[in-house]
């Protein structure tokens, strides 16, 4: 075990460390991280590197836990047996959904045994859902993996990135049935869900549903995730029912997105970079959140291991102590009045990195993008999976539709 860690039997669950007002720091993305190392596939981005590249996994997952990461969340986004085979993926039919789920499973109990950390068992939404579906069948998906978190004896459950409460709902209730602890993410703004449930309504629903902590994760960015939270808090005191909040958004900065969050967004997936988040912009992200009343804090796409040690830094007071991530790292900018250049050593204070505006060095590049916005969500004809690849045909047909909705 390293410096300071428990034996797991002595280690505080989650929902004694968020009563007891502990700030939880949750971890960043790993399918968005993976995918720019070269373990994971832009497109289904599900999570077989827990199989076929298990070291990138256990070093992400190891410099999450350094930056301040208290939750280590299983590698299991998308992991569901309908997703592992959807649009020809293969991970389905040569690993099985199982497989990769207990890889995933034993990569971060071992991890988390380095430190005080707890595991988290995630599932997400499902392509069987956005298919028309009925409620037994994919409440049968979650059930597929929550027999191997129950297997592996994970420390609680997250049911995150969910577009519909209703799936969601359906999701928190499955994972019930293990009597462990439920936290639920819906990947929504302040407009609410795909079918226009309000965010207050759509905390109401799954606290109602069995959830202990809820909140947002991904698709935005952390200022509009806050004004969601500040939504759902409200619905949840409206109707008299208390939970904790969390919240894990995005890296990058979002104003600009519609109610489909950054997937509409021109740029996704593979040319956001100009978006992100600086780490100062974190611990602005993280003193807001904890102003409001969110005490489980993380992140989503984009988070890598320094935005997380941001969050840790900022609420150190708090916390009372810094991640070991922090040992390299002088307080807002301190280090650098070490450096050779006298214009450097300048820059070694606070109010310089809290007042700088970035520039993006992108002189005919424009601030903002204009969305998609094909409004396509469960019930569209659009929207119904298959396990054949997508055909050149069916290519085409989106080429077509994207050319005609991008005209003047």
């Amino acid at each position: 075990m390293g410096p300071g860690a428990r034996s797991p039997t002595t280690k505080k669950g989650i929902l004694e460390r968020l009563d007891a007002g502990e700030v939880v720091i949750g971890d960043g993305g790993f399918v968005i991280a993976l995918e720019k190392r070269g373990y994971v596939k832009a497109g289904p981005w599900t999570p077989e590197a827990a199989v076929e590249h298990p070291e990138a996994v256990y070093q992400l997952h190891r410099e999450f836990l350094r930056a301040g990461s208290n939750v280590l969340q299983t590698f299991t986004f998308y992991a569901s047996e309908d997703k592992l085979e959807n649009r020809g993926n293969y991970v389905a039919a040569k690993f099985s959904g199982q497989k990769v789920n207990e890889a995933a499973c034993d990569i971060a109990k071992e991890v988390a045994e380095e430190g005080d950390a707890l595991v988290a068992g995630g599932v997400s939404q499902t392509p069987s859902y956005l298919s028309g579906r009925s409620e037994a069948e994919v409440k049968m998906i979650f059930r597929k993996q929550l027999e191997v978190f129950k297997k592996k004896n994970v420390d609680f459950l997250i049911a995150e990135y969910f577009e519909h409460v209703e799936e969601a709902a359906w999701a928190v209730e499955a994972l019930k049935e293990s009597g462990k602890p439920v936290a639920v993410t819906m990947c929504i703004g302040p407009e609410g869900d795909m079918h226009g449930v309000l965010p207050g309504e759509c905390a109401v629903r799954l606290v109602k549903a069995g959830a202990s902590i809820v909140g947002v994760n991904c698709h935005f960015d952390p200022e509009t995730s806050l004004k969601t939270v500040k939504l759902m808090k409200e619905g949840l005191q409206a109707a008299k029912l208390k939970a904790h909040l969390m919240t894990q958004p995005l890296a990058f900065h979002t104003p600009d997105c519609g109610k489909q969050g950054f997937i509409d967004l021109p740029e996704f997936p593979f040319a956001l970079e100009p978006r992100i988040l600086t780490r100062w912009d974190v611990h602005k992200y993280a003193r807001e959140a904890y102003n409001l009343g969110v005490r489980y804090i993380g992140g989503c796409c984009g988070f890598e291991p320094y935005h997380i040690r941001a969050i840790a830094e900022e609420l150190a007071p708090e916390r009372g102590f810094l991640p070991q991530g922090s040992e390299k790292h002088g307080s807002w900018g301190s280090g650098l009045s070490m450096h050779t250049k006298p214009w450097i050593r300048a820059r070694a204070r606070k109010e310089y990195w809290e007042n700088l505006l970035p520039a993006s060095g992108r002189p005919y590049c424009p601030a903002f993008s204009k969305p998609d916005a094909w409004g396509v969500t469960k019930g569209d004809a659009e929207l119904l999976q298959q396990k054949e690849a997508t055909s050149e045909d069916q290519l085409k047909e989106l080429f077509k539709k994207q050319k005609s909705s991008t005209k003047p």
